[in-house]
């Protein structure tokens, strides 16, 4: 475990932290694609795959740019969120009602995200990495709006159910 001396520190901690919430992130992705029952909630999550594996590669290259390297940290934080999305995998049942599980799992998944990127955000502009404040800030808009679908995936719109009113 590094020292925290100064924020750049607690940034490149929190830094390495993400890579490996990430990481962790395109491995579990794929298990819940396959999971999903409607072709609606698969697509989503195989968008949000893809935009993970940037996010992954943004990360990087932030780390890089100070001449850090991301290591073998683990995120427990995310590592618990993918365990217990992987407990809804086992779970047997109603097709709809697994969906409106995993659409919950996800989201604690983007709700830990938003937090994340926000906070790492907020430092990279207190350390004047304007550079880095910027792809944050596109990876936070990114990560709100993989929230916002699986919210319309849930609750639906005018014209349909969303997936919690098909699984009641």
């Amino acid at each position: 475990m590094s020292k925290l001396n100064a924020l750049h520190d607690l940034y490149v901690e929190q830094l390495k932290d993400m890579y490996s919430a990430e990481k962790q992130l395109t491995e579990a992705l794929p298990k819940m694609a396959q999971a999903a029952s409607t072709p609606e909630l698969r697509e989503a999550f195989e968008m949000h795959l893809r935009e993970t594996e940037n996010h992954l590669q943004q990360v990087h290259t932030i780390l890089s740019e100070l001449g850090e390297n991301p290591g073998n940290k683990v995120c427990k934080g995310m590592q618990g969120l993918v365990e217990e999305g992987e407990e809804v995998l086992k779970q047997q049942g109603r097709p709809m009602a697994r969906d409106a599980a995993l659409i919950i799992a996800a989201q604690k998944v983007e709700h830990y995200e938003i937090a994340s990127y926000g906070g790492l955000r907020a430092y990279a502009r207190v350390l004047g990495y304007d550079a880095a404040a910027s792809t944050l800030d596109e990876i936070l808009d990114q990560e709100y709006e993989a929230d916002q679908m699986l919210d319309d995936l849930a609750e639906g719109g005018i014209l349909q159910e969303g997936l919690n009113e098909q699984a009641a």
